[in-house]
């Protein structure tokens, strides 16, 4: 098994000077360097080796670690490592959750949800250990998902460590960032499933793909870019073209090309990339999703990529795209599943959470308009903040008279002052179901609150809020003061917090629900 991991290092090292410098084969003048005992065609200068360890020290020998080697014939290093890796990528996708080894894995379902409406407590096992995972909220159907898909791709690369001797190594596997490696085993298990012949990770070849063009520029401009991976389920409106001769495979070695940054912009034209990962056509995302244009999507999408949904409405198509923000973003089954922000992966569970925001209007129409408005802000890194008092006579208690559109301006007014009472007369007495989205968003930009009832009156825009000191109701640090103002007005109604970074934060009774 040594041998097999020296020559898994050797061979990833060799990949990353070969993506970094693009020399391909061995060049005649390469200088020798010593890897072990062999030598290398390189020049490559690495500083001494340094072991680290934690402050808390070594970690200590688990029960889960003993089940594991009861279970596994494997060294005990390869079981604490790949229970750290367990843990590391839990943490990653659920940051506020708490991990713990609770030992020997009991026969029974493969995981266990207990808890209540408040919390949660996810039992998984894995490699003949248990693990809980600690949520302060609910677990989602995706939620539970993702952990499978953590522990497919780890059971995966640690059965091939373990068995290297014997199988060989499959050294793809541990290409590129392991968190890639969850998504894409999030959106496609199979390449991850027991007893299943190895092959390309398409999906995670495509992530790479993105990530390589979000660090590059293409005339002092940001690159935006996109791909549709088409789908193994039936598509009775797509056919997949015939593959065309000496096809490029939809990986990383294309961002080489400074041409291939211009032949799909993510947002109107995307690559075609087949069951393989191969590169076979350019299609146009609107006549794409043209035949699926009568059907529901499960969430309302935002105005720029409602195509995108709804391309990945049938046969299993999966539309992954980079915007000119920097932002990734991965569709499924007609919602956004994915997205890459602030340095990391995000699970929308937009289902779960627009249902929540659905159930507390009790108005299907209006929670969808202000919901694609909140979309569509974020969308273009507007900041804004939407709010529903459950009680229309409460709207006095976080605002002034003169913020009521309601209001009238005086008859006499001062020479050479203007005000924004003057226009109320504009929107008074407006239902915002009759108004068309666009005007509902351009007065969303407005600094202030927008304030409506739940029967989708509009009571006030640009309005600036009353509101006491905080620290009784939300003893954390609050950021900014959009927040402040949100936490604010839940208070009295529901509150939809639009911040210019693209994510949308949902407050109620003074809570802070959920981040979008």
């Amino acid at each position: 098994m040594g041998a097999m991991v020296l020559n898994l290092q050797k061979k990833m090292f060799c990949r990353g000077i070969d993506e970094q410098l693009h020399i391909g084969d061995m060049p005649a003048n390469a200088v020798p360097i010593a890897w072990g005992e062999e030598r290398l065609g390189l020049s490559w200068a690495r500083p001494p080796c340094h072991t680290v360890r934690s402050a808390s020290g070594p970690r200590p020998q688990s029960e889960c670690l003993r089940a594991m080697m009861n279970n596994n014939d494997a060294p005990l290093q390869l079981n604490r490592l790949y229970e750290e890796f367990f843990e590391r990528g839990l943490q990653y996708f659920f940051p506020f959750a708490t991990f713990q080894p609770l030992g020997a894995a009991p026969p029974g379902p493969t995981e266990t949800l207990d808890g209540n409406g408040a919390t949660a407590v996810l039992r998984a096992p894995w490699l003949g250990a248990q693990y809980a995972l600690h949520n302060s909220v609910p677990f989602t159907a995706h939620d539970v998902r993702m952990l499978d898909s953590v522990r497919a791709v780890l059971t995966t690369r640690y059965h091939m460590l373990r068995d290297a001797d014997h199988t060989g190594l499959d050294v793809e596997r541990f290409w590129g960032l392991p968190e890639d490696r969850y998504v894409s085993a999030f959106l496609d298990p199979q390449p991850y499933a027991e007893h299943v012949p190895p092959r390309p990770d398409r999906i995670a070849e495509a992530i790479e793909v993105l990530r390589t063009s979000a660090l590059t520029t293409y005339e002092n401009r940001r690159i935006s870019t996109g791909a549709l991976l088409f789908g193994t389920a039936p598509d009775p409106c797509h056919a997949l073209p015939a593959s065309p001769p000496h096809p490029l495979r939809y990986a990383a070695a294309l961002t080489r090309a400074r041409s291939f940054h211009r032949l799909s912009d993510g947002l109107t034209t995307l690559a075609l990339v087949d069951q393989a990962g191969f590169f076979v056509d350019l299609i146009d995302v609107q006549q794409w999703s043209a035949p699926y244009e009568t059907l529901p999507v499960p969430v309302p999408s935002p105005a720029r990529y409602a195509a995108h949904s709804r391309a990945t409405l049938c046969g299993g198509h999966l539309c992954l795209i980079l915007t000119a923000t920097g932002e990734m973003k991965i569709f499924a089954d007609g919602i956004q599943v994915l997205r890459f922000l602030d340095g990391r992966w995000r699970m929308t569970n937009a289902v779960e959470k627009y249902h929540r925001w659905q159930q507390g209007l009790r108005n299907t129409p209006f929670a969808d308009l202000l919901f694609v408005t909140a979309l569509n802000l974020a969308e273009e890194r507007r900041g804004g903040l939407l709010v529903v008092l459950d009680d229309p006579h409460a709207v006095s208690r976080l605002i002034s008279h003169s913020d009521l559109l309601s209001s009238t301006p005086s008859p006499h007014p001062v020479p050479g002052h203007a005000s924004k009472d003057q226009f109320h007369y504009l929107l008074r007495d407006k239902c915002v179901l009759t108004l068309p989205t666009t005007i509902l968003e351009t007065i969303a930009r407005i600094d202030g609150a927008v304030i409506f009832d739940t029967n989708a009156r509009l009571l006030a825009f640009g309005a600036i809020l009353h509101y006491p000191d905080l620290a009784k109701l939300h003893p954390d640090n609050i950021e900014g003061g959009r927040a402040s103002a949100a936490i604010a007005a839940s208070r009295f109604g529901r509150a939809l917090k639009i911040s210019e970074d693209g994510l949308i934060s949902c407050y109620h009774h003074g809570q802070h629900l959920w981040d979008m």
